[in-house]
């Protein structure tokens, strides 16, 4: 059973901790949902247990999101604390995050100590999304304007990891939320990409997608 660990005062800034003996590791999951906040880490449950069944030390983190006190930087601020926050000593920290979490993991890399980074559906260039008007320009409603209007913040939260750091793009080719291109143009990692799945598959332990980050790990 997970326990409840808090990183802050706010009541989003919490994490979930499942430990197990001797870990492989330790994942840091980061969910997605588009920096919302009716999006939560109950999303990474499937994973997170099939993780801890595979011998990992599980970090499910929670942080603020738009409509609950998020937006750039308060989001990413707390990604970075939660990490930084691990209470268990590990060689080996894995972040893994889904959609946006894929870009809040992999924007984490240049910033806190971690071993590997999965990105899953990874929404990792927001001048692209931003250029499509993605999920109701949410782009624009996260980093509080267009790249014309706040160019610092645009290219604050770009992602750029370690040029040594080990990382895995996986992207699902039938993925509508987060265009396959996106991973595909990254231009860092080893890219998978799964011909027959799309965006959610990530989430579900059975999947092709799934089975490529655990084949990697």
């Amino acid at each position: 059973m997970a326990s409840l660990h808090s990183y802050g005062p706010h009541p989003a800034q919490v994490c979930e901790l499942s430990a197990v003996p001797d870990p492989a590791g330790v994942a840091v999951l980061v969910h997605g949902g588009f920096w919302r906040a009716r999006y939560g880490r109950d999303l990474e449950h499937p994973i997170a247990g099939d993780l801890v069944a595979r011998g990992w030390t599980v970090w499910n983190i929670e942080y603020r999101r738009l409509g609950d006190g998020g937006g750039w930087p308060a989001t990413f601020d707390d990604v970075r604390a939660a990490i930084e926050a691990l209470p268990v000593d590990a060689e080996r920290v894995v972040a893994i995050g889904h959609s946006a979490g894929g870009h809040l993991a992999v924007r984490a890399a240049a910033d806190v100590p971690l071993s590997a980074v999965v990105s899953q559906a990874g929404a990792l260039d927001l001048y692209e999304l931003w250029r499509r008007g993605t999920s109701e320009h949410v782009v624009r409603e996260f980093l509080g304007g267009s790249p014309a209007e706040v160019p610092e913040r645009y290219a604050a939260a770009t992602p750029r990891p370690p040029a040594a750091m080990p990382l895995l793009l996986v992207h699902g080719q039938l993925d509508e939320d987060v265009p396959v291109d996106i991973s595909r143009s990254f231009g860092a990692g080893d890219l998978v990409v799964v011909d027959d799945e799309g965006h959610m598959e990530h989430l579900d332990p059975r999947s092709k997608c799934w089975r490529a980050v655990i084949d990697w790990l």
